[in-house]
């Protein structure tokens, strides 16, 4: 038992850096009414979070490389901490926006590359597999556990004991953390390349910025942006911008090194095929997995008007299926190879997506939404039992920490993706099949119809039908029967649309198989390839 004493504490710290995400996504009205503010405010705080965890993820792995991982890893819970002592206090939403987006984002940015490293230094052979299978496991869980836990203490209680509960279990972890084993020290002391540091960091918050703002913003035509750029939307501006930093970036890197520094990332790692295919895959695992938990609540909550803890309870079947299988990873080696799993996990989330766009219709299905939501946690699992392994396998021991960063920068850039590019799916889905219906359905005047199609132009949101409804009802120009006839379209293109969100996550899914050519092919978990190219 005391083999798996370092994994109770990297398990639970990891499981407590994607906790509070999730809760506060359920938690919007309540901070809303909390802080008199906009809805607009507290998403914005959201994306704030994201952000400066995307930024300096680099940073922060290249920092545990330098300091020590161990040391890095408390510095950092430390942080995490004392932003959620903040957050759980605070009386503004800029001290919200200061304790948990900009604190709790750079604790968790030291933590997250950290704790990689450490499962890999703690375990080895197939320990080290069933060690991130189960970290996989729980950062799924906590995505999925979340809405529950936060749909039912913002419910009946306060989301502020959330983050109270997070410092609880920070100091319970600190106090705790002598179980880690001790790790190698740093074999040379470097100096930090803060140059590619900020460049680094700009480049990627900018990306990230426009891809989550790509739904108010819009992609090319300007929709609601803070400015526009020759008459279009910033977001593919923003986006480039951030590709020329990032281009900059590798320029400057390869610089660096040829005068004798240590890079902020040593560009050569891309070369490495297992690693490359590792981070890509991850990429594509996030991006269906956010999207997937973008649509799904909304088909709860919206379509079926079930409240936050009864979504939470719809989604248990995903977390109990995702840490089970991901909890048998070093099982699965005996009979298979990473690559094939990966695969397998592949196949599977397919035929789940597929299953759900099914059990996707007017009235819940129950069973069969619960069927496909624990088949979709099995292919997972699945995944989550191999990829974290794959990556820190793929390097040398010294190169962990800078692995772990590079590795949560692609899911945390695959998490924003997947929200923006499913959410603008879904709406523009929706806003298609509304105008196609009403067009073609003679209940309808011209006039009306005419009158639709500019304000879906102008913009379509994703709400309750009662709430058009009751709008329409507001109407004394459009006739009982006319306006029963919209709202019965609008119901059936919000099926329309969450059903071709999920087909979207299909696709990827399918997609995503495309890359795994390069994982690693033995069942030996610890088999460092070299491959390059």
């Amino acid at each position: 038992m005391n083999r798996w004493k370092p994994l109770l504490v990297l398990g639970t710290a990891q499981f407590l850096m994607v906790l509070d995400a999730s809760v506060m996504n359920v938690s919007i009205s309540q901070l809303v009414a909390d802080f008199h503010t906009e809805v607009t405010t507290i998403q914005a705080v959201i994306t704030l979070y994201t952000l400066v965890m995307a930024a300096f993820m680099l940073t922060g792995g290249k920092i545990g490389d330098m300091v020590g991982r161990r040391k890095v890893f408390v510095v950092g819970l430390v942080v995490y901490g004392v932003g959620s002592g903040l957050t759980a206090l605070a009386p503004t939403v800029a001290v919200l926006a200061l304790g948990w987006s900009v604190i709790e984002g750079l604790g968790a940015a030291l933590v997250l590359p950290a704790l990689a490293a450490l499962v890999a230094g703690s375990y080895q052979g197939r320990e080290r597999a069933i060690a991130y299978g189960v970290v996989g496991g729980l950062a799924g869980a906590g995505i999925a556990v979340g809405p529950l836990l936060g749909g039912w203490v913002t419910t009946y209680l306060t989301w502020r004991l959330v983050f109270a509960g997070e410092v609880v279990l920070v100091v319970a972890i600190l106090a705790v953390m002598r179980w880690i084993p001790p790790q190698p020290a740093p074999t040379e002391r470097s100096r930090l390349d803060v140059l590619g540091a900020a460049l680094s960091a700009a480049g990627l918050a900018l990306a990230v910025l426009a891809v989550l703002q790509s739904g108010s913003w819009g992609w090319v035509q300007p929709r609601n942006p803070p400015f526009t750029v020759l008459g279009f939307a910033p977001t593919l501006f923003a986006i480039g911008l951030g590709g020329v930093l990032l281009y900059a970036f590798c320029v400057h890197e390869r610089r660096w090194e040829r005068r004798g520094g240590t890079p902020l990332v040593s560009l050569d790692l891309f070369r490495n095929r297992p690693l490359r295919a590792g981070l890509v895959t991850l990429f594509n695992q996030n991006t269906v997995l956010l999207g997937l938990f973008f649509v799904i609540p909304l088909y709860l909550q919206v379509v079926q008007g079930l409240d936050a803890f009864e979504t939470g309870l719809r989604l248990l079947p995903v977390s109990v299926t995702m840490l089970a299988t991901s909890m048998c990873g070093s099982l699965l080696l005996r009979f298979a190879s990473p690559r094939t799993i990966v695969r397998t996990g592949l196949l599977v989330l397919f035929a789940a997506t597929l299953w759900l766009i099914a059990a996707i219709g007017p009235q819940l299905k129950g069973g069969s939404f619960a069927g496909a939501m624990a088949l979709l946690g099995i292919g997972l699992g699945m995944l989550a039992s191999q990829l974290g392994n794959t990556v820190q396998s793929s390097v040398r021991a010294a190169e962990r920490s800078e692995a772990g960063g590079l590795q949560y920068t692609a899911q945390n850039l695959g998490s924003s993706l997947g929200t923006a590019l499913i959410g603008a799916l879904l709406i523009g889905a929706l806003a298609t099949s509304v105008t196609t219906r009403i067009e073609s359905d003679p209940r309808v005047s011209a006039a009306v119809a005419q009158e639709t199609a500019t304000h879906v132009s102008a913009g379509i949101a994703f709400v309750p039908a009662d709430q058009v409804s009751a709008a329409l009802a507001t109407r004394s120009d459009v006739p009982p029967q006319e306006a029963e006839a919209l709202v019965g379209h609008y119901r059936d293109a919000q099926i329309q649309g969450l059903r071709s969100a999920v087909l979207a996550c299909t696709v990827i899914t399918g997609g995503a198989l495309l890359f795994t050519r390069h994982l690693p092919r033995t069942r030996d978990p610890n088999a460092r390839s070299s491959a390059t190219g």
